[in-house]
């Protein structure tokens, strides 16, 4: 018999973005299995679609009733296309995202004495300016609307400890850390909560470009013996959305299956 999830997102609205693959895709799939209606934003607009075809949604940016989903495409890390997407996202759903997962994120790993300035400048534009540009524009939404909300950046287990090869990612995902904790402090007053979540290695469309050889070391080092899923991920997100952490704000979750504790 298959476990009933609670519907404990009935009534929100969330928008996702990375939601083409990986992460964002199981986040999507997640929330909108606990009732939220999901607006899937992706830098490949045909992934966001495929993301909604996946949660029974008309997969368009036209107006669609309560409970139905929606894909949208926007480069996150264009300050004007941020902007942008949380106005389509209000004019499709007529209110802003209760609920707001920024999953987008890229690597361009080298290591530092060889890493171009260009692959620096694109992993922080996106890993850390697009969600700083997300978090900004959806925190404007709610407090001049006056919503609460819940505020969730994906970082990585990588911007605590470092890893080789991607300084640049490392770089990113710590800025995300100390962004979302600012933004907790800032943003309480107003009842919008910020979270982070730090995965480990998770076995996504990011990690297959990973050696073999060097994902079965990782492995090994895992006390749980084995790469996270998405939907490991997503379950934890879809905690932080609903009001069953309704007081749990600046915190930083760790979904590692043990890696680096």
């Amino acid at each position: 018999m298959a476990t009933q999830i609670p519907l404990r997102l009935r009534s929100a609205l969330a928008l996702v973005t990375g939601a083409g693959s990986g992460i964002g895709r199981a986040v999507s799939v997640r929330l909108a299995r606990e009732g939220a209606a999901v607006a899937a934003c992706d830098l490949d607009g045909a992934a966001a679609q495929e993301t909604v075809r996946l949660l029974g949604g008309p997969g368009s940016t036209e107006r669609v009733p309560g409970g139905h989903h929606a894909a949208f495409q926007a480069d996150v890390s264009e300050a004007r296309t941020a902007r942008r997407l949380l106005e389509q996202v209000q004019a499709c759903f007529s209110r802003p995202p209760s609920v707001v997962v920024s999953c987008a994120g890229i690597t361009r790993d080298e290591f530092l004495l060889h890493m171009s300035e260009d692959d620096w400048d694109k992993v922080i534009a996106v890993n850390l300016k697009g969600i700083f540009l997300v978090t900004q524009a959806a925190a404007r939404a709610l407090v001049s609307s006056g919503c609460h909300g819940s505020i969730i950046n994906i970082s990585s287990i990588v911007g605590k400890v470092g890893n080789m090869g991607q300084t640049n990612y490392a770089a990113s995902k710590a800025g995300v850390i100390g962004l979302t904790q600012t933004a907790a402090r800032e943003l309480g007053r107003h009842g919008i909560r910020c979270n982070c979540v730090l995965p480990g290695f998770i076995a996504t469309p990011m990690t297959q470009k990973v050696p073999q050889k060097v994902l079965d070391k990782v492995t090994r080092m895992i006390p749980m013996g084995h790469l996270g899923d998405p939907e490991d991920v997503a379950d934890v997100v879809s905690f932080l959305a609903s009001e069953d952490s309704g007081y749990i704000t600046g915190a930083s979750v760790e979904v590692t299956g043990g890696l680096f504790m």
